[in-house]
């Protein structure tokens, strides 16, 4: 699954410069690593199921009754009963059951259930019998009736304006646990069948599942009966169907038919995924040595939006939103464009890693996530190395630090026992820090041993189930390296090392180096420290690099030349490094010399060891200056972004802030001077992107000349005043800006927008305005109906980030209806995303309380994590930024 692109920018933003803390289980926050392992290779499957049945086919038929939002279906179930049993429960959710029957083999009268039984609060069925049912192979057969949401969860349907017409599509969205608001099924990753679907559908519409169509016939009503063909063994999550008005284009890609499904005249938005696709599908083939087993893949575009996540990768139909997909020549941009290759590679990956190759329960989740996550951005670096984008391994880095070096994170491998547990496992350590250790564990290894790994493991496991030991086991095997033990230390127990560069010896050209070994944390500085054996690399600057496996508290390690030392070079390790002072001030010295990926790594390094007090919070303001002019974008990129972020520590300290807002609009106006507003000939993709993170921070640092270029732009109003690579970004500084007159111009511009991308970006930027006033007015249209039932959420959201606490006082008055707007799994992370920009002492009092009342006791760990990222972002404010104070006025003319 990939998460929602807003929200996960959001996050990102937020991990890396604003001190927050992102989603984190609270009840296995300190899970041992013994205890741990064991889950991890344990050979029982956790189950919420009794294990005494198991399936092998569902063949389902459903017919939805969109104008009234419920469906009938019947399903047969071929399964096998192990030992002698009068009852079977099932997993089911909002399911009404009209008959349950059991025979034994073809022929044979069918046994009705004597009781059917629903639990909604263990979201099961239990069917019982007269008598006793021996070992063996059964059919089981069942009619029921369910609901049609208005959000993605189980069947859900999506209203939306074609040609001016209101239309309504149907979708489903079953991961992690809702398979079992449509089938009542063994709705867990370990019971893996294969599926026969049909579906009655009215005349005109078109249908997409799994596997291709087999057969479409005409019924006597006009409706028509859709049949496809049978799937692969698969578990229940990976079951999609979709159904309305469609448009659908095609490619190849060796044997696999590969489609683009969107709304009708929106397929040629749907171009650059399609081919994008194809060239994704083809690099797998070969990277996997497995080539792709269905017949045809699909993406499938909808409109609308998830608070929480953007695409779903359903084997054979991966599902996603349309602002995932679309690429609309009004508003898309360069950023846009790379965004929708990065959700196509990551959910083609998941069509091997977690569609093939399944983890047996929700602890594996990040062999999913984490792996998807790395496949996506190798497969972006390899396929288009022109965008430059190996930087983004820094920046998935840092968005796991964040909230792995917090009290209230988790291990990457985690025990889930709960429905709810599993809907909080999909965070930043189960997606960036997993691909965070997957780089480093294949750095370690080398390419073509960790591939063989990975190749060894495809086989061995397709079409089956796997624990994380399964994937060391075969890389060990490949690479005749001690691979497990390492990656045991870094996904069995949380927290991120900290290697201190503490002594460099120089002898006959050759530096030794003494490094100690520790745990960076934010908010736990006197925890004892855990170990982990830790691959590091480290040169002198300018010559080779040598490597050492760094275990214990203190190692030494010899690198070739005399000079200037730095540790963690090329940024491929999880951890953090921290220099002496006479160290690191020689390699601020050198900073315009290094590599970009390491001046970008030194930077979130100290940025972020000055923030937990562990070195001056200046450190970071020191490198920054002396940062060239024509330093790589991604390098200006991460100093605008932390400028941005102590812009809004200061609030409430307007004169403090005034002073610091004078210093950053000098240093990065320049930049922006550079490059200017208008995109040049031949320049590169990343410096485009910089181009709107600039204007953007200008904007937020109250720079005059950039507020009123971008009003001057809006009010023009022409596509040359506003071409689409940089219409977005004016558009949302001129909403930030905003007063009553021009937040009332820009509601109007969304209300008559018939381009659904953009008229669904002109709301939230409706709350994305810094005046209070108009937050809440935001605030009360996105409960009104107005938006659309999946955008009222996310306008919420864009409120939070500069409104944290309006927000989430307005949501949590608003309860019941807020809940309505999203989907049942992220009702107990929502809320708590809406504080985590706070820093009001009273908010951590109030979430806590809410979560008591609203939130199930397995789910409140989003809670305890926001709570803990508004405790470390008051502490930020109190202790580290008079350092800054102190920097500035030295550094006053």
């Amino acid at each position: 699954m990939q998460r929602s692109l807003i929200s996960l920018a959001i996050l990102t933003m937020i991990a890396t410069h604003q001190f927050s803390a992102t989603a984190a289980e609270a009840n296995q926050a300190n899970t041992a690593k013994a205890g741990a392992k064991a889950s991890a290779t344990s050979a029982q499957v956790t189950t919420q199921l009794p294990r005494n049945a198991s399936p092998t086919h569902y063949a389902l038929s459903i017919v939805p009754d969109a104008e009234h939002s419920t469906f009938s279906a019947s399903v047969t179930i071929a399964l096998e009963i192990r030992q002698p049993s009068t009852s079977l429960t099932l997993n089911a959710a909002d399911l009404d059951f009209a008959s349950a029957a059991i025979s034994a083999g073809p022929g044979l009268a069918p046994l009705a259930a004597s009781a059917i039984t629903t639990d909604a609060e263990q979201q099961t069925v239990t069917l019982n019998f007269a008598r006793e049912l021996a070992p063996g192979s059964y059919q089981l057969q069942l009619a029921y009736r369910g609901k049609i949401g208005a959000q993605p969860a189980g069947l859900f349907q999506l209203d939306y304006q074609n040609g001016g017409a209101n239309k309504r599509a149907l979708y489903t969205q079953f991961e992690n646990s809702d398979a079992r608001r449509v089938l009542p099924c063994w709705d867990e990753p370990n019971y893996k069948a294969t599926f026969a679907l049909e579906l009655t559908a009215p005349a005109g519409q078109s249908a997409i599942s799994n596997m291709p169509l087999a057969s479409s016939s005409a019924l006597p009503d006009g409706r028509q009966l859709l049949r496809f063909a049978t799937t692969p063994r698969m578990s229940t999550y990976l079951l999609f169907f979709s159904l309305g008005e469609f448009d659908r284009a095609t490619t190849r890609a060796g044997a696999t038919e590969l489609g683009v499904v969107t709304q009708k005249g929106k397929v040629e938005q749907a171009r650059f995924a399609l081919d994008a696709s194809a060239a994704v599908l083809r690099e797998y083939n070969d990277y996997f040595g497995l080539p792709y087993p269905l017949p045809k893949l699909d993406n499938v575009a909808a409109p609308g939006r998830s608070p929480f996540f953007g695409a779903m990768e359903n084997w054979g139909a991966i599902f996603s939103f349309e602002n995932a997909m679309l690429l609309d020549p009004a508003i898309s941009t360069q950023a846009d464009k790379e965004e929708v290759f990065l959700v196509a590679a990551h959910e083609i990956a998941h069509q091997w890693f977690g569609d093939l190759v399944t983890m047996q329960w929700w602890d594996d989740l990040w062999l999913n996530e984490g792996f998807a996550s790395w496949m996506e951005s190798r497969t972006m670096a390899r396929l288009h190395p022109e965008w430059q984008t190996n930087f983004s391994a820094v920046e998935a880095r840092e968005h796991a630090m964040a909230q792995d070096a917090l009290a209230t994170t988790h291990p990457v491998v985690t025990h889930i026992e709960t429905v709810e547990q599993a809907n909080q496992a999909f965070d930043g350590i189960t997606y960036q820090k997993g691909e965070s250790v997957i780089r480093m564990l294949e750095n370690y290894v080398g390419e073509d041993a960790w591939r063989a790994g990975v190749r060894a493991y495809m086989r061995r496991h397709a079409q089956g189930n796997t624990v994380s030991d399964d994937l060391w086991r075969e890389i060990e095997s490949a690479a005749h390296k001690p691979v497990r033990a390492i990656a045991h230390d870094f996904t069995l127990q949380p927290g991120v090392p900290l290697i201190r560069v503490q002594d460099a010896v120089c002898r006959n050209g050759r530096t030794t180096l003494t490094l100690a070994q520790g745990e960076f944390s934010k908010d736990h500085p006197d925890k004892a420290p855990q170990s982990w054996q830790v691959p590091v690399i480290a040169q002198t600057v300018g010559h080779a690099s040598a490597r050492a496996v760094v275990s214990g508290k203190r190692a030494t390690m010899t690198v070739p030349g005399c000079g200037t030392v730095l540790v963690n070079a090329g940024q491929a390790g999880y951890y953090r490094t921290l220099y002496a002072p006479k160290a690191f001030d020689a390699l601020a010295g050198q900073f315009a010399s290094l590599a970009p990926i390491d001046q970008l790594g030194l930077l979130a390094d100290s940025w972020s060891l000055g923030m937990a007090g562990l070195q001056p919070a200046s450190s970071f303001l020191d490198l920054a200056s002396r940062a060239p002019l024509d330093a790589a974008p991604p390098v200006w990129s991460e100093i605008a972004g932390v400028y941005t972020g102590i812009d809004q520590q200061y609030e409430g300290a307007p004169q403090r802030r005034a002073i610091f807002d004078q210093y950053a609009r000098g240093h990065l106006s320049p930049v922006l001077a550079r490059i200017g507003w208008e995109a040049a000939a031949g320049e590169t993709t990343s410096t485009a992107k910089l181009r709107t993170e600039l204007i953007a921070a200008l904007s937020a640092l109250g720079d005059a000349a950039t507020i009123a270029e971008a009003r001057r732009r809006f009010d023009a109003g022409t596509p040359e005043a506003m071409p689409a690579a940089i219409k977005r970004t004016i558009l949302g500084e001129v909403a930030r800006h905003a007063d009553a007159a021009t937040w009332e111009r820009l509601h109007q511009m969304a209300k008559a927008e018939t381009s659904a991308l953009l008229r669904t970006e002109l709301y939230l930027l409706l709350g994305a305005t810094e005046d209070a006033a108009l937050g809440q007015r935001a605030l009360e249209l996105a409960l009104s109906g107005e938006p659309g039932a999946t955008d009222s959420a996310a306008m919420i959201s864009r409120v939070a980030v500069r409104h944290p606490e309006l927000a989430f006082d307005y949501a949590a008055a608003h309860r019941e209806q807020v809940e309505g707007k999203i989907d049942v799994a992220s009702r107990s992370r929502y809320f708590p995303h809406l504080a985590s920009q706070s820093a009001d002492p009273a908010m951590m009092d109030k979430l806590t309380a809410f979560a008591k009342e609203h939130l199930p006791a397995g789910a409140q760990g989003d809670t305890t994590a926001t709570v803990a990222g508004i405790a470390y972002r008051i502490k930020v404010r109190q202790q580290r930024l008079p350092q800054i104070d102190a920097w500035l006025t030295r550094k006053a003319p």
